[in-house]
């Protein structure tokens, strides 16, 4: 069974990667019997949704427009944090 700690880390990365099996079913399983990991997962839905929504906005916008230079730039400082 997983604590709250892998619960949390495997539903951050589900947004980002499809999740084997097994991690689908432990996770599920952690959501089962922890109402803070379902609200937690809730919030990080509805945050990825209006964040989508804003991105999407921005995109759609002339006047916010970055170079292809300055995004790849913004990009590589990005990962060197993660």
């Amino acid at each position: 069974m997983l604590n709250c700690k892998q619960t949390s880390l495997l539903v951050s990365q589900s947004l980002d990667r499809s999740l084997t099996w097994r991690e689908r079913l432990a996770v599920r399983g952690h959501l089962l019997i922890c109402v803070y990991c379902r609200r937690f997962t809730q919030q990080l839905k509805l945050i990825r949704r209006y964040m989508q929504g804003w991105q999407q906005q921005v995109t759609e916008s002339s006047d916010i427009a970055l170079s292809l230079a300055a995004r790849e730039r913004i990009a590589q400082q990005l990962d060197k944090f993660y």
